[in-house]
């Protein structure tokens, strides 16, 4: 009789594939981790989720102590981010708008419920199937706090489509359905001076960086900026 040890090969197996609106997604499981690949690119995996979890906890910080803010995660991903801020009772509606419906499935009903199931039962929390882009030009619901993570960052996209969020003309739209005072929080793979510049350059106010070490290369980071008001 063969073990599952012994079956196991050390190659990624697929466990899901879609073809949708925006290319193939696909979900592999390798080893104990689970990844999530975008038109043949890695996009993410189980293995860490610091970074993520920084991304909700900074926005936070950074916000003036209004009780019960309502934030947008763009992005569901694994769910790290998601995961984390359902387990903080400070806040209020957590929105969360993904476009891949595969992804949302997966997590519903599929392997990465292990992440997010205590989450999607959460009352507070909001699934949005949809592009980020086009929900922050024509949503009228507003927020207090935006954690956006739907690509590797401003200056590596996996997504040609997903650079007007970071453009100038993106971030006017995140600051419009941001309240004032509200904070902007962007995950990123590497960090971008340049970022900060156009941050700024949009009218956001108290413009840093925050920076996660990683194993190897550079740090993950998550850029913040507040809409002034």
């Amino acid at each position: 009789m063969t073990t599952a040890a012994s079956e196991y090969d050390g190659r990624p197996e697929v466990l899901d594939r879609r073809d949708g609106p925006y290319g193939e997604v696909v979900l592999r499981r390798h080893g104990e981790l689970l990844q999530i690949i975008a038109n043949g690119c890695f996009l993410m995996d189980t293995s860490d989720g610091r970074s993520e979890r920084l991304l909700v906890d900074a926005a936070r910080t950074a916000l003036d102590g209004r009780p019960a803010p309502a934030v947008l995660i763009g992005g569901l991903g694994v769910g790290f981010s998601l995961a984390h801020a359902a387990r903080d009772s400070h806040w209020g509606r957590i929105t969360v708008v993904e476009r891949e419906a595969a992804v949302v499935g997966w997590h519903r009903d599929g392997p990465l419920s292990a992440f997010s199931a205590h989450a999607f039962a959460d009352p507070r929390t909001v699934i949005v199937e949809g592009d980020l882009v086009e929900y922050v030009n024509e949503t009228c619901d507003t927020f207090d706090a935006l954690c956006l993570d739907i690509d590797n960052g401003p200056g590596w996209t996996v997504d040609a489509a997903n650079e007007a969020l970071y453009s100038p003309a993106g971030l006017t739209s995140c600051a419009r359905v941001l309240r004032p005072g509200g904070v902007l929080a962007v995950w990123s793979a590497q960090p971008s001076t340049e970022f900060e510049e156009t941050l700024r350059n949009a009218g956001f106010t108290q413009v840093r960086t925050e920076e996660m070490p990683v194993a190897r290369g550079v740090p993950d980071v998550v850029h913040l900026a507040v809409r002034p008001g």
